[in-house]
């Protein structure tokens, strides 16, 4: 039996446990949306989704929701955060029907 259960915000959280070991990564889909903002990574939050996730969402732990929505910009989901790359950011009400 697994003792251990994700935070339901964790990207891990639908990823099946066996004894020690997580199964591949069963990520959440974070679908386009038609209001989703159009973003230009800055120095503030160069290297930083968790500052970010934190600042528009209230939450850090919601930073691999960038990678999950750009997958076709962001392959790293830190590194890949550099200035002047444009990303689509979803709204924070938009958040809640995928976390």
């Amino acid at each position: 039996m697994n003792n251990v259960i994700y935070d339901r915000k964790s990207p891990y959280a639908r990823t099946n446990i066996y004894g020690k070991f997580l199964d591949l990564a069963n990520f959440p889909e974070v679908p386009k949306f038609a209001d989703d903002v159009r973003f230009t990574i800055n120095k503030t939050y160069q290297f930083r989704p968790d500052l970010l996730a934190f600042d528009l969402y209230g939450d850090s732990k919601l930073w691999y929701v960038f990678a999950l929505r750009n997958p076709h910009l962001i392959e790293d989901p830190v590194f890949d955060m550099h200035i002047g790359k444009v990303i689509f950011i979803p709204k924070k009400e938009n958040l809640t029907a995928i976390t």
